[in-house]
C-alpha cells in the first residue's frame, strides 16, 4: 500500500472578497504523479505553495508525512547572485569528480545542451548574478534534480526549455521514484508525466485519473452527464475531444471505459479545420504571392544562420518552426517582416525577398507592446477596430472577442495596469487579431497563456482563413494549428520534416550521438607536417565507451570504500593502532580512485 507524503485538509484561501480555494481536500502518494491545471488566478500556485508550505492556509491544515524529503521549483529561485554554476548546482565539485558520474552528466546535457554549458561565457564558472530569468530558472531546476527527494513540486518546468529539453525532462521524470505534483500550460508534458490530474476552477479543485487527454475526456462526458457547463465551454470541449481522438488516436494513456462515451460525444462534430475551404478563401484574399525568398542569407551580428535559402510561404500555408535556440528562427520571421515593413527596400544581408502586394502582416513578438496602464482593455482592443471579419461570414465585435479571449464584461473594464503577464499576452495577440491580417507570424504565442485560452486561440484560428507561420516549443499546440513543419537545425538550412516533431527530436538525437561518437581529428600542420592522424573506428569508439563505463564503475566502488573507512575512522577515534591502519587503507584507496580518475580523463579526451 502506497504510504501517503502529503494531506490538504479543509483547506480555505481568501484574496480580498474572492476565494480562490474553498474547502478543498486532497492527497499526494508515494509514485504519484499529478499535473494541475486551470485557468490564471484561479490558485494553481497557490494550491502548489501551500502543498508545499510555502504559504499558509486561512483554514484547514497541511500535514506533511514525518521525515519528508521536499523539492520546490518555484517562480522566483533562491540563487546565491553572487554564486557560480558550478557552486550552485554540483557544489563546487572538480570536474574529474562530477564527470564520473553518469547521473550528473544526464541532468547537465539535457537541461544545458552540453557538458560544457553552450551559451553560459564561463561554462561552470558563469556568475549567476547577470543571467536572464530563464537560464536562472535551469540552473535551479539542475540543482533540484540532483537531489533525491520524496515528493518534487515544480510550478511550470517546461518555461525556457526547447522541444528537446522537454521532452528529456519528461523521461527523466518518468524514470525518477520521487513522487510529483507538476503545474504546468504544456499538454503533451502533462500526457506523457501524469498519471493523475488536479482540475482547480472556482474555488474547487476536482480530481481526473489519467493524463491530460483522459482529463479531457472525462472532463467532456461529465459536462454532458451534470448538464452544467455554458454552450460555449462544451462546444470547446467536444472540440479538442475530436482532435485528440481523431488527430492522435495514440494520445491517451488510458483508455478505459469512458471510450465509447467519448466517442458518441464527438460523433456528430467535424474536422477542427476545413483545409480546402480556407485555401479557397485565403487565395481570395491573398492572391498567388505572399512572402517569396530567393537564395537569402540571415545573420545575426557576424555569425552567418541561414545561407542560400529558396523557399516561399504561400497563400493558406500553416507552417510549425523548430529549431534550437540561437538557430534563426526568430531572425527570420524579423527579415520576412523588414521586407514588408519597409515594401521590399530592406533586404536581408543576402538575396531577395519578395511580398506580395495584398499581404496584411501581423507579427507576435516575445516582447510585449507597452500600452498605456490607465487604457480599459475594451478600450485598447476598440482603438485598433470596433469589428472584426473572421471570415466564411463570421464577424465580431471587440467586446465578444474580448469575451473569447477570457476578458468577461467585468475584466473588460480592468485598466491594462492591472492586467497580469499572461493577461496582456492575450491582449496583445486580441490586439492584433483584430487588425484583420491575412499572415501571422507568432512568436512563442503560448508564454504565459493557460489550457483554457490556449483551448480558446486555437478554436479562433481553426477558421481564421490566411497564411501563417508559429514558432513554439508546445509541441501540442504546433500540432493542433499547423498542417506542416519545417525545422533549423543548425547547418544554415531551412528542412521540411514530414513527421514533425518526431521526426525533429529523431534527427537531434542522431546530431547528438554523432557528436558524442566523433573523434577530434587534429588539423593538419603547415607542408612537412605529418599527417593528422585518423578518426576511431566505431568499433574502436564502442570499445572506448565501455572502457569509460568499467572506469566508472571501479570509481564508484573505491567511493563506497571511502566513504566507509571514513565512518570506521570516526568510529575508532580513541584506537590509535585501528586508526593508523585504517589510515593507510584509506590513502591506499585514495591512491587507487586518482589513479583510475586520471586513466578515464585521459580515455575521455583521447
Amino acid at each position: 500500500m502506497a504510504v501517503n507524503l502529503a494531506t490538504i485538509e479543509s483547506v480555505t484561501k481568501v484574496y480580498g472578497t474572492r476565494a480562490l480555494l474553498d474547502g478543498v481536500s486532497l492527497g499526494v502518494s508515494e509514485g504519484d504523479r499529478i499535473g494541475v491545471v486551470g485557468r490564471n488566478g484561479d490558485g494553481k500556485t497557490t494550491l502548489i505553495r501551500m502543498l508545499a508550505k510555502l504559504e499558509e492556509p486561512d483554514t484547514g491544515r497541511i500535514t506533511h508525512s514525518g521525515g519528508l524529503q521536499l523539492a520546490v521549483l518555484t517562480q522566483h529561485d533562491s540563487l546565491d547572485p553572487k554564486a557560480t554554476i558550478r557552486h550552485e548546482v554540483i557544489a563546487d565539485r572538480a570536474d574529474h569528480e562530477w564527470l564520473g558520474d553518469a547521473r550528473i552528466r544526464d541532468i547537465i546535457q539535457g537541461l544545458f545542451g552540453g557538458l560544457d554549458l553552450p551559451g553560459f561565457l564561463d561554462g561552470l564558472d558563469t556568475v549567476i548574478g547577470p543571467l536572464s530569468g530563464g537560464e536562472r530558472r535551469r540552473i535551479a531546476l539542475a540543482k533540484l534534480l540532483l537531489g533525491e527527494p520524496d515528493l518534487v513540486v515544480l510550478d511550470e518546468p517546461t518555461n525556457h526549455l526547447d522541444v528537446e529539453g522537454i521532452a528529456w525532462l519528461a523521461q527523466h521524470l518518468q524514470n525518477r521514484r520521487s513522487a510529483l505534483v507538476c503545474v504546468t500550460h504544456d499538454r503533451w508534458f502533462l500526457d506523457q508525466v501524469c498519471t493523475r490530474m488536479w482540475d482547480v476552477q472556482r474555488g474547487e479543485v476536482r480530481e481526473y485519473e489519467g493524463g491530460y487527454s483522459d482529463y479531457v475526456f472525462a472532463r467532456a462526458e461529465r459536462s454532458r452527464i451534470e448538464a452544467t457547463e455554458e454552450q460555449k465551454r462544451q462546444n470547446l470541449a467536444r472540440k479538442e475531444l475530436a482532435w485528440l481522438r481523431r488527430g492522435a488516436p495514440a494520445r491517451t494513456s488510458k483508455p478505459r471505459y469512458r471510450i465509447e462515451a467519448a466517442n458518441a460525444l464527438i460523433a456528430d462534430v467535424p474536422e477542427p479545420r476545413d483545409k480546402s475551404e480556407l485555401m479557397k478563401f485565403a487565395n481570395a484574399r491573398l492572391g498567388r504571392t505572399v512572402f517569396e525568398l530567393e537564395n537569402v542569407g540571415v545573420t545575426a551580428g557576424p555569425k552567418e544562420l541561414l545561407h542560400g535559402l529558396t523557399w516561399n510561404l504561400g497563400p493558406g500555408d500553416r507552417l510549425g518552426l523548430l529549431g534550437v535556440n540561437g538557430a534563426g528562427k526568430t531572425s527570420l520571421l524579423r527579415a520576412m517582416q523588414a521586407a514588408y515593413a519597409s515594401q521590399g527596400d530592406v533586404q536581408p544581408a543576402s538575396g531577395v525577398i519578395k511580398v506580395g502586394k495584398t499581404v496584411r502582416l501581423a507579427y507576435l513578438s516575445q516582447e510585449i507592446a507597452e500600452l498605456d496602464p490607465a487604457t480599459r482593455v475594451l478600450q485598447a482592443v476598440e482603438q485598433v477596430r470596433g469589428r472584426v471579419d473572421l471570415g466564411k461570414g463570421r464577424e465580431m465585435s471587440a467586446g465578444q472577442l474580448c469575451e473569447q479571449f477570457g476578458f468577461g464584461k467585468d475584466k473588460q473594464w480592468t485598466p491594462v495596469g492591472d492586467l497580469s503577464g499572461g493577461e496582456r499576452r492575450r491582449l496583445q495577440l486580441l490586439r492584433l487579431l483584430m487588425d484583420e491580417p491575412n499572415v501571422l507570424f507568432l512568436d512563442e504565442p503560448t508564454n504565459d497563456l493557460d489550457i483554457e485560452t490556449l483551448n480558446q486561440l486555437e478554436d479562433l484560428l481553426d477558421g481564421w482563413p490566411g497564411s501563417m507561420i508559429v514558432i513554439s516549443h508546445d509541441r501540442f499546440f504546433i500540432e493542433r494549428t499547423t498542417d506542416t513543419v519545417y525545422a533549423l537545425l543548425g547547418d544554415k538550412r531551412l528542412r521540411m520534416l514530414p513527421n514533425g516533431v518526431d521526426e525533429y527530436l529523431a534527427r537531434r538525437a542522431a546530431m547528438a550521438a554523432a557528436a558524442a561518437t566523433a573523434v577530434a581529428v587534429p588539423a593538419a600542420g603547415s607542408s612537412g607536417a605529418a599527417d593528422a592522424a585518423p578518426a576511431k573506428s566505431s568499433g574502436d569508439a564502442r570499445a572506448a565507451k565501455k572502457e569509460l563505463a568499467k572506469l566508472e564503475r571501479q570509481i564508484a566502488k573505491l567511493e563506497q570504500q571511502e566513504t566507509k573507512l571514513h565512518e570506521q575512522l570516526a568510529e575508532h577515534a580513541a584506537d590509535f593502532s585501528k586508526v593508523a591502519e585504517l589510515d593507510a587503507q584509506l590513502r591506499k584507496v585514495q591512491g587507487e580512485k586518482e589513479e583510475l580518475e586520471l586513466s578515464w580523463l585521459e580515455l575521455a579526451d583521447s
